[in-house]
């Protein structure tokens, strides 16, 4: 299986699946001496983390990280990072009626004919679980950012229908701890209620519902990104559409601005206080494929999770029609623990544009 592999220069390999021993990643090209905050790295592993409340899925893991590799007292060595993640809460029992059958909107019949072999307790490499790695490798590209004072945020954005109305994105601080005080990791109190209400409403039916994630990156440098085909908003694309169940990617005005003129979406540029901005954002903070110095916003869409508590209509290996019920321990709604995945993934993109651009000026 090839694709394992993310990044040109901060480059991460996951490896591991759903139900087998651990998971895990090496980071490579990660500079030496760089302090690794331990804390810091299992804080955004408890945000993605499953069993941390009731609108996710009941799987208990701890989600603790161990350093293998690549560290040496308290800082990088330059060498590979190796982190490995153990897998203590499997119930592989709870996927034997799927050895045979496939799961509507699922990985199971495509890596069955691909690879004419498959795990399939819970979808084995195809499982979100192993976002898990990607949120551990995330947090040491943040670190690493952290030195060039770049901050991301990212937050629940929209539950279904029911979206935040346009928040003052000026006070990061303040959104993260809105972010952090309620259960689904929306920036909006009143907002944040409504969509809890939503997601426990769909759970009762046995049913899941979709949402998006919204994204900003603030204080980036003017230059990162790599014209022609390594567009800084192609490479948040393209990591953004491989989290498992994303759909979607816009930045800047997205879809919207199909719908407006030129005259109407040009950012126009000024300067002030010795430093040129544009008064609009409608380009998202990337310009040609490269960062402009202006806040990079994004979002990311959900489809609704594939496995529901109801009767569905399938077909066996055989081709034969049957029917399917989801078992085990699913989320009704993946948005609010996948708000660390986004985050984790735009780390990794800017780590590796970050370091990309200081070699280019060598």
């Amino acid at each position: 299986m090839a694709g394992n592999t993310f990044g040109t220069l901060f480059k991460i390999t996951t490896f591991g699946e759903s139900h087998g021993e651990a998971i895990g990643v090496v980071i490579d090209g990660c500079p030496a001496n760089l302090n690794v905050d331990f804390e810091f790295i299992q804080a955004e592993m408890d945000k993605r983390r499953p069993g941390q409340s009731k609108l996710t899925t009941q799987r208990k893991e701890s989600d603790s990280v161990k350093i293998i590799s690549g560290v040496y007292e308290g800082k990088t060595t330059g060498t590979p990072i190796t982190i490995l993640i153990p897998n203590e809460d499997q119930r592989s029992k709870d996927y034997t009626h799927l050895e045979d059958t496939f799961r509507p909107s699922h990985a199971d019949f495509t890596y069955q004919q691909k690879y004419g072999h498959r795990d399939h307790r819970g979808g084995g490499r195809s499982s979100a679980r192993e976002t898990a790695a990607r949120v551990a490798a995330g947090a040491i590209a943040k670190i690493l950012l952290k030195q060039a004072g770049i901050e991301i945020f990212a937050h629940v954005s929209a539950v279904g229908s029911v979206e935040v109305p346009n928040l003052d994105q000026n006070d990061l601080s303040r959104l993260i701890q809105h972010r952090e005080n309620n259960l689904v990791r929306c920036a909006d109190p009143a907002t944040a209620k409504e969509m809890i209400d939503l997601i426990e409403s769909i759970r009762k039916e046995g049913d899941t519902i979709g949402g998006k994630i919204s994204a900003i990156i603030r204080n980036c440098p003017v230059g990162l990104g790599e014209p022609v085909f390594d567009k800084l908003h192609a490479d948040l694309g393209k990591a953004m559409l491989s989290i498992n169940a994303v759909h979607g990617f816009e930045y800047g005005s997205g879809f919207a601005g199909a719908e407006m003129k030129g005259s109407e979406h040009n950012d126009l540029f000024i300067r002030e206080s010795e430093k040129t901005r544009t008064l609009t954002n409608f380009s998202g903070g990337i310009q040609g494929g490269i960062s402009n110095g202006m806040d990079i916003n994004f979002r990311v869409a959900f489809k609704p999770v594939a496995t529901l508590m109801q009767d569905q209509q399938t077909v066996d290996r055989k081709g034969n029609a049957t029917t399917i019920q989801g078992k085990g321990r699913h989320d009704p709604c993946v948005v609010p623990r996948a708000v660390a995945i986004v985050e984790a993934m735009a780390a990794l993109v800017m780590a590796d544009h970050y370091l990309r651009n200081k070699t280019a000026k060598l």
